[in-house]
């Protein structure tokens, strides 16, 4: 059984439905990646992973435990993180103040993860006293990651982490998530990059129009001629 897993989701947002019986899922000390086309339903699936969209049928897992019907904020407690594409820091707090609100569940220390936050990402201590605003694109996204892993959580789901950066920027966050996978959470990702995502993936999900069309391993896709083909420009 998956660490965590969204099995045959059907959903959408009130007219027809983007998931037509999708399966997504990643495993403890894994980076699983979703990629696919625009509309394909990529982000949508994170979202009903977090509980942001309700079903028509399917169900969301956890740690062998059934959270089809649990609220987001309840997820959240349960140890299920999630960075946005937009708006994920909060612009007019400084750095240290977003990662005091990564941790609002939390009613211990926070010290020692702070500490282990500055290691991960070292940029972050230098400028932990300067508004996330004033951040560039690549350094805000650090922040993000960063304040998600407050929380402590055994999953971190990412939804277009490198959307905007640079191609030396996208290189430097993939390091950081790889990282951050080493520490022991499961990573699980919606990116556009396909190709450099799928690269650093254990394994991989290709959507289109809702439905999976290809699942395997990130290095048996890389090499899949439809899947170079279709997806990733040859």
């Amino acid at each position: 059984m998956s660490f965590l897993a969204g099995s045959n989701m059907v959903g959408g947002y009130g007219g027809a439905d983007i998931l037509k019986g999708c399966t997504v899922e990643v495993d403890e000390g894994e980076i699983a990646v979703i990629v696919g086309p625009n509309g394909a339903g990529k982000s949508t699936a994170m979202k009903a992973l977090l509980g942001m969209l309700e079903l028509k049928s399917g169900s969301v897992t956890f740690k062998g435990k059934d959270i089809t019907h649990l609220t987001p904020q309840a997820r959240i407690a349960e140890g299920i993180a999630f960075v946005p594409q937009t708006s994920n820091v909060f612009v007019n707090m400084t750095v240290y103040e977003n990662l005091e609100m990564g941790a609002f569940l939390r009613d211990d220390d926070i010290t020692q993860t702070v500490e282990q936050i500055y290691e991960l990402f070292p940029v972050l201590a230098d400028k932990q006293n300067q508004l996330a605003g004033e951040l560039s694109g690549g350094q805000r996204q650090q922040v993000a990651v960063a304040r998600a892993l407050m929380s402590q959580p055994s999953v971190l789901m990412l939804d277009e982490p490198t959307a905007g950066v640079s191609p030396i920027v996208m290189d430097e966050l993939f390091d950081r998530i790889i990282e951050v996978r080493q520490s022991g959470v499961a990573i699980l990702m919606v990116e556009q990059n396909a190709r450099q995502a799928l690269n650093i993936a254990d394994k991989g999900f290709v959507l289109v129009i809702g439905e999976n069309r290809h699942t395997d391993t990130g290095e048996a896709l890389l090499a899949d001629p439809e899947v170079r083909r279709s997806f990733l420009g040859g």
